[in-house]
């Protein structure tokens, strides 16, 4: 996990960067709006940012980082009025801190907010679980290795649970205009070494007798 620390206080930064990379976070550092808005938002997964900057207001630049990749941030402020806690929160902010602030409880509001987004982007069914953006699927905590094709049905049934699927459907989502000029057999194939993969009864794949199929516990 890449934290980017967004501080002034050449001092404050020096410490959060220690305090990361001790915990085992990678971290990149900026002092300055100018030098915040160099850095490469692709790579980072949680700003730190804090509101006064000498060249420019926090709350404006993360709208600006905002627009590159939409990162999630923790503010820090020497200032604690309600108003500047709600234009935070306004601006997308995640959480808000107050200066001083206790390294382990900062340490912890980071794990929070880290965790939060990572949940956000996972689809589970039963024992199984997938990360769209890692292209990870795992039954219980063991890994599973899927062919293409048999990751994007798995993905495409996990997104559409408890619906069913027809075998058009699935086709024309999954294989594109070329679904036309595959055999129906290649698709029950498919579904099945994707089955046996999982565990047949762990998969909750099912077959809906004339329809298509249906994913649901």
């Amino acid at each position: 996990m890449m934290i980017g620390i967004i501080e002034d206080d050449r001092l404050l930064n020096q410490a959060l960067n220690k305090m990361l990379t001790d915990k085992g976070y990678d971290t990149t550092c900026a002092h300055s709006r100018k030098e915040a808005l160099a850095l490469s938002a692709d790579r980072i997964d949680l700003f730190l940012i804090d509101i006064g900057l000498p060249d420019g207001d926090g709350l404006k630049l993360y709208r600006e980082l905002k627009a590159e990749k939409d990162v999630p941030a923790i503010f820090l402020t020497a200032r604690d009025e309600e108003q500047d806690m709600l234009a935070a929160f306004d601006t997308g902010a995640d959480d808000y801190v107050v200066k001083p602030f206790s390294m382990k409880v900062l340490l912890k509001r980071i794990e929070v907010v880290l965790k939060r987004n990572r949940e956000g982007s996972v689809l589970t069914c039963g024992d199984i679980t997938l990360y769209p953006e890692k292209k990870q699927v795992f039954s219980d905590d063991e890994e599973i290795s899927l062919t293409a094709k048999e990751y994007q049905l798995l993905e495409l049934f996990m997104a559409n649970q408890d619906q069913v699927l027809t075998k058009e459907n699935i086709l024309d989502r999954i294989w594109g205009i070329d679904g036309e000029f595959v055999e129906e057999n290649t698709l029950s194939v498919t579904i099945s070494r994707l089955k046996k993969k999982l565990g047949s009864e762990q998969s909750h794949i099912r077959n809906v007798f004339g329809l298509g199929y249906r994913m649901g516990e």
